[in-house]
């Protein structure tokens, strides 16, 4: 449920709203937002033979906020230490793979919420937005968006659902993985998708 939710944030863009006091964070994270929901908004992309052509442009967009290496590398926790560049590199890329299959797979289910940004938390280059999604049904839940910060730019290194992070919630199904196989076991588990994983 956790990418659903990633999802759901990204395309509540149309309702979305900041506070007064919403720092450089937030005001990227809302853009990104926006420029999400344009993308699924716009007529050209409606057509079924260019859905290829729309989740590539989905990918651009939300792989210039979210810090897929950062996130990789926290998942993987202390192994990542053990492992050789190259492994750091196939790892890096299959877990982009798997998160942009996990959104890409519940785009069409988006149903129009709402989200309401609330405050940021600012410390050196280290920075937590908040947010709620009000659904159709006045149900609501928080997510949160943990930020690196480097020359201007913030991009998402964690989001916490809840009290749930997903950083969190794939480590533990890696470490899972590796207590009972191999790190190419791992890599094999990562290229059947979210569900191979144990994460929805």
């Amino acid at each position: 449920m956790i990418l659903i939710g990633v999802v759901t944030l990204l395309l509540a863009g149309s309702a979305s709203q900041s506070p007064v006091w919403a720092g450089l964070a937030t005001e990227q994270m809302r853009d990104t937002v926006d420029r999400v929901v344009a993308v699924i908004q716009d007529p050209s992309f409606k057509a079924a033979n260019r859905q290829t052509e729309r989740r590539e442009r989905l990918r651009q967009v939300i792989g210039a906020r979210f810090d897929f290496n950062e996130m990789a590398k926290r998942s993987l926790g202390a192994n990542w230490q053990r492992r050789t560049p190259e492994e750091q590199r196939e790892f890096v890329g299959l877990f982009t793979a798997l998160l942009e299959k996990a959104y890409a797979d519940q785009i069409e289910a988006f149903q129009g919420d709402k989200i309401v940004f609330g405050r940021e938390r600012q410390e050196q280059n280290f920075a937590e937005v908040e947010s709620k999604i009000v659904g159709a049904k006045r149900d609501e839940f928080t997510v949160n968006y943990k930020l690196l910060g480097a020359d201007g730019e913030w991009k998402v290194y964690d989001v916490v659902f809840g009290d749930v992070s997903l950083v969190n919630n794939y480590r533990s199904q890696f470490n899972r993985i590796l207590a009972k196989g191999s790190f190419a076991d791992l890599l094999q588990a990562m290229r059947g998708g979210p569900a191979a994983v144990g994460v929805k």
